[in-house]
């Protein structure tokens, strides 16, 4: 049997974690972390947290990624990755037609102050909305429905976003997808450290509190850029209401 293969095309600060820990819990599904980070790290040149570490860790050649690990054997019936939309850079997309989308965005409004604690200057390509937005085009273009999740939404409504989710991916919805155990987990990436610090606290998908932490002046240009492509994601949102 050909087995379902997600992949989650988030920004930073997202919850993709979560989302990824949710399907982790799943009795059929195997999860990936982000499988292209090296690859980005070493097609731009851009500087993370950890960069050795992951391009050490990771295959840098991401069309072989792509062949050998998303569109690979997969262990288990259902196979999630969890991915980085701006990761894909100088890359042959033909594969989005062969796997499931979801597309994973928040508010840069909540999102910005949050990412400028890890990267002090990100740029509009780096909070993964133009790509995400360039997904959403070539999902419609080729006739299917996007399918997208709001942060807000599904922290609001984690169940009835997550069983919407699953029906419109055609896999059963489970209840073990709302709760797992604390801490790090065996498939986080190297760079979970320096990004996981609130997940590996957390439980399950946390209430959602509306955040009031300033968006720093010297991202004002850069909010005004991300808010278009925010709007034009979130009209696609899952409310988790029956359909």
């Amino acid at each position: 049997m050909t087995p379902v293969r997600i992949c989650l095309w988030s920004g930073p600060r997202n919850v993709s974690t979560a989302v990824m820990y949710a399907f982790r819990q799943r009795s059929d599904t195997s999860v990936v972390d982000e499988p292209l980070y090296a690859h980005y790290l070493a097609a731009t040149g851009v500087r993370h947290p950890a960069v050795q570490d992951v391009i050490s860790a990771q295959d840098c050649d991401g069309d072989h990624v792509v062949e050998t690990i998303v569109l690979g054997p997969s262990p288990t019936p259902v196979r999630f990755f969890k991915h980085m939309a701006h990761h894909l850079v100088d890359l042959d997309l033909a594969f989005i037609d062969q796997v499931e989308n979801v597309l994973l965005a928040r508010d840069p409004v909540e999102m910005l102050p949050s990412l400028v604690n890890q990267l002090p200057n990100p740029t509009l390509e780096g909070t993964s909305l133009p790509m995400q937005v360039r997904l959403l085009d070539r999902i419609e273009r080729s006739g299917r429905d996007p399918i997208v999740l709001d942060s807000r939404l599904l922290l609001k409504n984690p169940a009835g976003v997550l069983e919407e989710l699953c029906r419109r991916l055609g896999i059963e919805f489970e209840q073990q997808m709302l709760s797992w155990p604390p801490g790090p987990k065996p498939e986080d990436g190297v760079w979970a450290p320096h990004w996981y610090h609130n997940v590996h606290r957390s439980t399950g998908f946390e209430p959602y509190v509306r955040k009031h932490d300033p968006v720093p002046g010297h991202l004002i240009a850069l909010l005004a850029e991300c808010r278009p492509l925010y709007r034009r994601l979130v009209e696609h949102a899952i409310t988790g209401s029956k359909a």
